[in-house]
C-alpha cells in the first residue's frame, strides 16, 4: 500500500528530531521508537499497514539519521524525557507509544516516569534490570552487548563497514532475512554513517548499567498504564518469563502477544501482523487490556 509521508524537524532543547508522519492528523496517534541498528524507516511497513486508520509518527532517535544532537551516555531515562517533550510539542493525546529493541527500553522508561500517553507497547527486547535481564546478559549469543559497551572500540571496528556489520544481525536474528529489504538495510546503514551517529547507537548499550539502576529504583512501584509486550515466535526466549519480570516490577495492566513467523525485527518481518496487534491493543477498553 502506498502512503503519503510527511517529514519535519522538531526542536527539543538542543536536539533536532527528524519526524515522519502518515495518516490523518486527527486520527488516533501511534508514536514509534526504533532500536539498533535501525532508523525511523523500520516502521514503514507498519505505517503502510495502518494506512488511514491512524496517525502514525516515527522518529529517528537523537543522533541517528536525520536527528541531530545526542543524549549523552545513551540513557533511556533521558530518552524518555525527550519523547515526553516531543509528545507535548506535537500536542498528542490518546497516544500509544511503541518501542522496539532499545526504543522499547526507552518506552518502558517513559512508562515508569510519565503519564502523557494512554498505552505503551514494547517489542522484542529485554528491559535492563527487569527479569530475565541477568539471564540475557549471561547468554553467549548476546555477545554484542559487551562489545558495544567498550569505549571507542566498536566505532573503530565498524566505521566504513556499517552495512556488512548490520547485515550480520538482520541475517541471524530474523526468521527470513529476505524480509529485511535491501532498501531498508541501506537506509539504516546511512543513518549511522557518521562517527557521531555510530557513537549515539553504541551509547545505547553503554548506558545499560545505568538503565538497570534507574529501573531498579522504580521496581515494585505500581504502574497502571496498559503495557503490551510483544516477541516474534522465532526470536527465542520464554515470553512468560518476560511477563513475570514485568509484573514483578509493578506493571499491573500487562498483555502479551507473539508474532508468528517473525524473529527479532518483527515490525519489518511481519508489519501487517504487528499493526493488527497494536491496533487491537489500542482499541480495547483499558480495563480489558490484559
Amino acid at each position: 500500500m502506498s502512503i503519503e509521508l510527511r517529514h519535519s524537524t522538531v526542536a527539543i532543547g538542543d536536539l533536532s528530531l527528524h519526524v515522519v508522519e502518515s495518516g490523518p492528523t486527527g486520527g488516533r496517534p501511534y508514536l514509534f521508537l526504533h532500536g539498533w541498528p535501525e532508523s525511523w524507516r523500520t516502521w514503514l511497513g507498519v505505517m503502510a499497514a495502518a494506512g488511514d486508520e491512524a496517525r502514525t509518527i516515527a522518529v529517528d532517535l537523537p543522533g541517528t539519521g536525520g536527528s541531530t544532537g545526542a543524549v549523552e551516555g545513551g540513557s533511556k531515562r533521558r530518552l524518555a524525557e525527550v519523547v515526553h517533550a516531543l509528545v507535548r510539542e506535537l500536542g498528542l493525546t490518546g497516544t500509544t507509544l511503541v518501542g522496539h529493541d532499545a526504543g522499547g527500553m526507552a518506552a518502558y522508561a517513559y512508562l515508569r516516569r510519565f503519564t502523557g500517553v494512554d498505552r505503551v507497547a514494547v517489542l522484542n527486547t529485554v528491559i535492563p534490570g527487569v527479569d530475565p535481564w541477568n539471564e540475557v546478559l549471561h547468554n553467549p549469543y548476546i555477545w554484542h552487548f559487551g562489545l558495544h559497551a567498550v569505549p571507542d572500540l566498536p566505532e573503530t571496528l565498524v566505521q566504513g563497514r556499517q552495512a556488512a556489520y548490520f547485515d550480520y544481525f538482520y541475517d541471524v536474528l530474523s526468521a527470513d532475512p529476505r524480509r529485511i529489504t535491501a532498501e531498508s538495510r541501506a537506509a539504516h546503514a546511512a543513518a549511522y554513517e557518521s562517527p557521531a551517529a555510530l557513537t549515539a547507537g553504541f551509547d545505547l548499550y553503554r548506558a545499560f548499567p545505568q538503565d538497570a539502576r534507574d529501573n531498579a529504583e522504580a521496581a515494585g512501584d505500581p504502574v497502571d498504564t496498559p503495557l503490551l509486550y510483544v516477541r516474534g515466535d522465532r526470536e527465542g526466549g520464554d515470553i512468560e518469563a518476560y511477563a513475570r519480570g514485568l509484573r514483578a516490577a509493578g506493571v499491573r495492566n500487562l498483555t502479551t502477544a507473539v508474532i508468528a513467523d517473525a524473529g527479532h525485527f518483527a515490525q519489518e518481518e511481519q508489519p501487517a501482523a504487528v499493526w493488527a496487534v497494536l491496533r487491537d491493543f489500542a482499541a480495547a477498553p483499558a480495563d480489558q487490556v490484559r
